[in-house]
């Protein structure tokens, strides 16, 4: 007997259809040619590499508190949030107009366009994360005694890997725009943070423990091993399909789009870390260390949109440049859905489970299931309306979407200021979760507007309500 026959056998017909009509959407979606299938299958490449970054940081993370202590691991992920942080900034926004213009050159067979932004791309990021660098480092040195001493050494350490990280976000977008989610995300996902952790691990082997410092160094030496194989892989890829040749420039067009991406991802980059490094103003690093593992853990949640959003920019820059804005309405109303419904699932999982994941970091930990609860909120909120940042960003709409964010980034800190010294670290969930609650209603709002779709889970995207997209168009 074959196994489908034994399936017909034992499921009930009514779910064995269901089950087809899964395994017709999974086929058509693994062979399918067109832009709607090549979307959704980065999008579950994506979501793949997410839940095993998700896996390797979530264990990672664990170790390091434990080997660490309470007080260096603080220090650790403090240095590291702001390193990661001044890095993808020090792109000034041209890993995103790769993503902006590569399809669009490609779609033209331009390859000299094409040479030409990959190469400015990485040589402007690189040589704007080492001036950032330089300073940063000379202002930790001027600055003197009024550093905290245990976070001089691991500052500078952190400083160092700014410009493997900023190469790192470049080679990110370029994969990205060529749809290669697996070489876009498998780097910085998967590959460098167990380095940084069979790092630590050795480190705790030879030294008989680990501190802030020995960390850093071990997530600096792993920066730059990743980031330069990726940089091998994608510079073979691209000559393969784009001989060598002459390059043209256009500087001032992509400096224009850039820099209003460049404002907007570092809006966002600061909305979604600004609680962590304003609980590291205020608090000690042993709180810190609290924060941040419950901040983590509620990242497997937060992990769903981000697949989502990697997937969806390749196909939203296609729509926006070809004028086929039915198709854009339907697909950003799908990408909604794409965003919520997962999130929904995964976070509740996640909240029960949230006593035992605290009390793996350690036993004093566990405090941090109220900061989740109340993170959960703003994820879901902000799950509601996809990826409308990005859908904005490919349309042209990058100044309004940075004026969102500039004003969800002055909710953010502000009710940080306010909160955190009255609640403690839950002051700073409220504030992160209210902040990212207005951040969504401003960009479903902006969208709305600007586009005329309704980007929302609970409507189809002409604004009447539904649980599923209208009919294509």
């Amino acid at each position: 007997m074959m196994p489908t026959d034994a399936a017909e056998r034992l499921v009930p017909a009514r779910h064995l259809s269901r089950l087809r009509q899964l395994r017709d959407l999974l086929s058509a979606i693994a062979r399918g040619g067109d832009d709607l299938a090549v979307a959704q299958r980065m999008a579950l490449i994506a979501f793949a590499i997410r839940v095993g970054s998700a896996a390797i940081a979530f264990v990672s993370q664990v170790i390091l508190a434990r080997l660490m202590g309470d007080f260096e691991y603080g220090v650790f992920v403090f240095v590291w949030v702001l390193a990661v942080i001044l890095g993808n900034l020090s792109c000034l926004g041209f890993h995103t107009a790769v993503i902006r213009f590569l399809p669009q050159y490609r779609a033209g067979g331009q390859a000299e366009d094409i040479r030409g932004l990959t190469w400015t791309a990485r040589v402007f990021s690189m040589l704007s994360a080492s001036l950032i660098a330089a300073v940063g480092i000379a202002t930790i040195l001027m600055l003197g005694d009024t550093v905290k001493e245990y976070y001089v050494a691991p500052l500078i350490l952190g400083a160092f890997a700014l410009p493997m990280i900023a190469l790192g976000d470049v080679l990110d977008g370029t994969s990205r725009a060529n749809n290669w989610p697996v070489l876009a995300l498998s780097p910085t996902y998967l590959i460098r943070p167990s380095l940084i952790l069979i790092a630590a691990v050795c480190a705790a082997l030879w030294f008989g423990g680990v501190n802030a410092q020995l960390a850093l160094l071990g997530a600096l030496i792993a920066t730059y091993l990743t980031t330069l194989g990726q940089f091998v892989l994608v510079k073979r890829r691209l000559g393969n399909i784009f001989e060598r040749g002459s390059i043209r420039l256009h500087f001032r067009d992509w400096v224009l789009v850039a820099l209003p991406i460049f404002l907007i991802e570092g809006f966002y980059f600061l909305l979604t870390n600004a609680d962590v490094m304003v609980v590291g103003f205020y608090l000690p690093p042993e709180r810190v260390a609290v924060y941040y593992a419950a901040a983590k853990i509620m990242a497997l949640v937060h992990f769903v949109y981000f697949a989502v959003k990697a997937a969806a920019a390749p196909r939203f820059s296609t729509l926006v440049s070809t004028r086929r804005t039915g198709e854009l309405g339907y697909f950003a109303s799908q990408t909604a859905r794409w965003s919520f419904w997962p999130s929904l699932v995964v976070g509740l999982g996640v909240i029960a489970a949230a006593p035992l994941l605290l009390a793996l970091f350690g036993p004093g930990y566990i405090e941090g299931r109220t900061v989740m609860m109340i993170l959960f909120i703003g994820i879901l909120a902000k799950a509601m309306v996809g990826p409308a940042e990005v859908l904005l960003s490919m349309a042209g709409h990058q100044k309004v979407c940075a004026a969102v964010y500039a004003l969800a980034l002055a909710v953010n800190i502000v009710l940080n200021i306010v909160l955190i010294p009255v609640m403690n670290i839950e002051g700073a969930a409220i504030a992160t979760a209210t902040a990212m609650a207005c951040e969504a209603l401003l960009l479903h709002l902006t969208v709305r507007r600007r586009l005329g779709i309704a980007q929302f889970a609970g409507t189809d995207h002409k604004g009447r309500p539904s649980l599923r997209p209208a009919a294509e168009v």
